[in-house]
């Protein structure tokens, strides 16, 4: 199956594998915070959220729940587009009640509920959830949202993916899917480099990448000046272009998510980027990838 194939049955960005990039920030969110119960969703309409991903739950009663816009802590997250906790959920005063049965089921006292915001549009929220009456550290709130942060740069990068896949210039209507294919091998042959022990056969096989990603720039000999990314990094960079997210990427290259994390951060500081999108963008100009 082509990249594009793949693009276009949803196993890519868009609003249409929303739920599947949830669910790896759900498990991520988990696996960092402890938290007894982490759950999430995507919209799955203009102002309502569907919750279908759940970590530590012992009912089934919040799975399929349907939450409405400006309607119980994920509600007002949705309407405010800020991330908000309670400690005590059934005795919190400044949302609405209209879920306490579910949550109830669920025992779920002190949650705290962030949603994810994609170029100005709320896309889905993360949850996480404690079944006592306590303040949730400021730590386990900061880890929610640089969960949340990070589900808004993989949607987004997955969203660019997607736009660049459905444009075709009218010349030449199977350009964009043969370069996406070229990018798809780039990043497969970055992968496989670094499964090979012989070091002088991994070296051509990175220099082959080199040469792919200079059949693509505007200056075939490169700027004279190209950022010092460890090869790794350019790895991470080269599965973000094709619309990766961090735990696919991880999946790919054999490696943790924190690690693909902190190559991803390490590669932006060296690019002066702020966001992925910046990052594959500013590592193509340096012809770094195709």
């Amino acid at each position: 199956m082509t990249f594009r194939d793949r693009a276009r049955a949803g196993m890519l960005g868009g609003m249409g594998d929303d739920a599947g990039a949830v669910r790896s920030a759900v498990l991520t969110l988990h696996r960092t915070t402890g938290l007894p119960m982490v759950f999430g969703g995507a919209l799955s309409g203009r102002d309502r959220l569907r919750i279908t991903e759940l970590v530590g739950n012992t009912t089934d009663s919040l799975n399929g729940l349907v939450v409405r816009h400006g309607n119980g802590l994920g509600g007002k997250s949705m309407a405010t587009g800020r991330p908000m906790w309670v400690s005590n959920y059934p005795a919190a005063a400044s949302i609405s009640h209209d879920y306490d049965k579910p949550v109830g089921r669920e025992g779920l006292l002190s949650i705290v509920a962030v949603p994810v915001v994609v170029r100005r549009r709320v896309r889905g929220v993360l949850y996480g959830a404690l079944r006592e009456p306590l303040s949730l550290a400021d730590r386990i709130v900061g880890a929610a949202v640089q969960a949340a942060r990070d589900l808004e740069q993989d949607l987004a990068v997955r969203d660019r993916a997607d736009d660049a896949l459905a444009w075709t210039p009218p010349a030449s209507p199977d350009a964009a899917a043969r370069w996406e294919e070229v990018r798809a091998v780039h990043a497969e042959l970055r992968a496989l480099a670094e499964q090979v022990a012989d070091a002088p056969t991994r070296d051509r096989l990175r220099a082959m990448t080199l040469r792919l990603a200079a059949a693509g720039s505007a200056d075939p000999d490169g700027p004279p000046h190209r950022p010092a990314l460890a090869p790794r990094e350019v790895d991470v960079l080269a599965y973000v272009a094709i619309g990766c997210t961090n735990a696919e990427a991880a999946d790919r290259l054999g490696l943790l998510p924190e690690t693909v994390k902190s190559y991803l951060r390490s590669a932006m500081r060296k690019l002066d980027a702020h966001t992925r999108l910046e990052a594959v963008a500013s590592a193509r100009r340096a012809g770094l990838l195709p």
